[in-house]
């Protein structure tokens, strides 16, 4: 017997001949499932969903952490309530607050500037990011399996 749950309706469907398969209603909702995020917009970019907490939503975007997720939300002088209930006043002061952060996009291109800075003037550190091998110093003869890790060909170990 096939489970029917509120939140995913299921409906019947004949696909020619053979036994009838159960697919997701298309023309029926989906009771209680909400996937809303708020744009922060403002040359920011990036989107925070609306059913967490400010603190900790603001960790959704790139290049912002816990402690940097804290320290804004002091800067910013509200108290930690989710983001649906922010006003419009508030969600604006957010976006002047995380203009003055190098996140998102932004650090993306920064990095990825920087590195290929290295490659590009050959340094010891830039032929390990080519090579795909620890830049900082650490042994590889028995670690560094995630950056050594190649993908595996098909009949050959």
């Amino acid at each position: 017997m096939i489970f029917q749950s509120r939140q995913f309706p299921l409906e019947r469907t004949n696909c020619g001949v053979g036994n009838p398969h159960w697919r997701p209603s298309q023309s029926k909702p989906f009771w209680g499932v909400r996937a809303q995020n708020i744009n922060i917009g403002g040359g920011v970019g990036g989107e925070i969903p609306d059913q967490n907490r400010l603190q900790y939503a603001l960790q959704h975007i790139h290049g912002i952490g816990r402690s940097k997720a804290h320290h804004i939300v002091c800067e910013l002088g509200v108290e930690n309530k989710y983001v649906r209930d922010l006003s419009k006043r508030e969600l604006y002061s957010l976006r002047e607050l995380l203009s003055k952060y190098l996140i998102g996009n932004d650090l993306k291109k920064c990095v990825e500037r920087d590195v290929g800075r290295l490659v590009g003037i050959q340094c010891y550190r830039g032929i390990r990011h080519v090579d795909g091998l620890p830049c900082r110093g650490q042994q590889t003869h028995t670690n560094a399996r995630t950056r050594k890790s190649r993908p595996t060909w098909r009949g050959t170990r």
